[in-house]
């Protein structure tokens, strides 16, 4: 049977509980009718009978939604066969119902809507035990089941419920696959409009700041200024502070960039690690930093962009050393569930436990005495997630941090 969420500790009698169950399958009005048919017409042939039924019992009525040898019908629930058996747990055999107490007077026995003779049913049990009414199969004729046929006939009842369990989770499938496609879509709908807007800010600002910029520089060059030291200084100081708003214009752009178009080639991490460090060799020769590399693997990726990833990370390795400390850096690599795992791991100041998670935020930093911006880790967290993967942060034997990011292996 398929696993089912209901509860049996509702706080619900059984008859609401019995409406819930059947509200939360949909199926008085939308039966499954071809699996259900299938099931009865079953039912029918195993207990060589000429009809059977499934029925359905809520508070008022009996509903039919799938029947063989006549047609479906509601009848109310005081006049149903079924309703009176309705919390027997297992099967019910009746060779002839004239002569059970619990059916002689019932209309379907009497003449007055039936002349029903032989009857058995077998109960539609929820996983979560609600009793939601039974599989009948019955005669015009007394007649009896023998240990095979009652067993079947409690089978296929189980088979009924199955089928109203798997049509409940498509639904719920379904529903949470467009539930999905939505927030995809609007994501990707709020990507388009930060990059949009990220790209007006950065044209809007660029240009009074570029003039501010040169017309800083060109102040810095007057006579009047060079003769005056305090003047030196704050055009110096003014100078500086533009080159660095210029350069978070940049860095902001990236980010709302990021993901937008991914141009995925296979590309040997190798090379583009080579060219990170290629490019970051000044920084590394004053700060006596040593890298170590492992074998890196080829990847479908945006090499541009995993370039930015890697030069972010081995750059933070390097700035965030301790003093007085040169720096260590190892790169690796392993493969791990179908995705290969690169390592960054350093010797560093490290980052507390506590503190992991938020680093990956937009403008959050943890170490004030070191420059920075904020940006550069959320910005390659953007990049990893865009290429389908994951990013982290572990700890390691001593001092130090190892950031690592999961790429899908070719």
């Amino acid at each position: 049977m398929v696993t089912n969420r209901t509860s049996t500790t509702s706080p619900l009698d059984p008859a609401d509980r019995r409406d819930h169950a059947l509200a939360g399958y949909d199926v008085l009005d939308h039966a499954p009718a071809r699996e259900l048919q299938a099931l009865v017409d079953i039912a029918a042939q195993v207990c060589a009978v000429p009809r059977a039924a499934i029925n359905l019992i809520t508070s008022t009525e009996q509903q039919q939604i799938a029947t063989t040898g006549f047609a479906a019908s509601i009848c109310a629930r005081e006049d149903s066969m079924c309703a009176a058996v309705l919390e027997h747990t297992d099967r019910v055999v009746v060779p002839d119902a004239r002569l059970d107490d619990r059916f002689r007077e019932n209309p379907f026995v009497t003449g007055v809507l039936g002349t029903v003779r032989f009857y058995a049913s077998a109960p539609l049990r929820t996983p979560g035990g609600v009793i939601i009414g039974r599989l009948c199969v019955f005669d015009h004729a007394p007649r009896a089941l023998d240990a095979a046929q009652e067993t079947a006939l409690g089978a296929l009842a189980e088979r009924v419920v199955d089928v109203l369990e798997l049509r409940l989770r498509t639904r719920e499938l379904e529903g949470s696959l467009s539930a999905l496609t939505r927030a995809r879509d609007e994501l990707h709908r709020s990507n388009e409009a930060l990059s949009v807007f990220a790209g007006q800010v950065s044209h809007d600002l660029r240009s009074p700041l570029t003039a501010i910029m040169a017309s800083t520089e060109m102040l810095g060059q007057q006579p009047s200024v060079l003769e005056d030291a305090m003047a030196q200084r704050l055009v110096a100081t003014a100078f500086r502070s533009a080159t660095r708003m210029a350069g978070l214009m940049e860095q902001i752009l990236s980010h709302a960039q990021v993901g937008a178009q991914l141009l995925t080639t296979e590309t040997e991490l190798d090379a583009v690690l080579g060219a990170v460090l290629e490019d970051l060799a000044p920084r590394l020769t004053a700060r006596s930093a040593t890298v170590s590399v492992g074998p890196l693997p080829v990847v479908v990726v945006d090499d541009q962009q995993i370039y930015s990833v890697l030069l972010n990370l081995v750059s933070n390795a390097v700035k965030y050393s301790r003093p007085d400390v040169p720096p260590v850096v190892a790169v690796s690599a392993s493969e791990r569930c179908g995705a290969w795992r690169i390592s960054v791991r350093d010797n560093g100041i490290g980052i507390p436990v506590g503190e992991r998670e938020m680093v990956f935020g937009l403008f959050n930093r943890i170490e004030t005495s070191v420059d920075g911006s904020g940006i550069g880790l959320a910005t390659v967290k953007r990049i990893i997630e865009a290429h389908g993967g994951r990013i982290g942060i572990d700890s390691v034997d001593g001092p130090g941090t190892e950031v690592w990011f999961d790429l899908p292996a070719c």
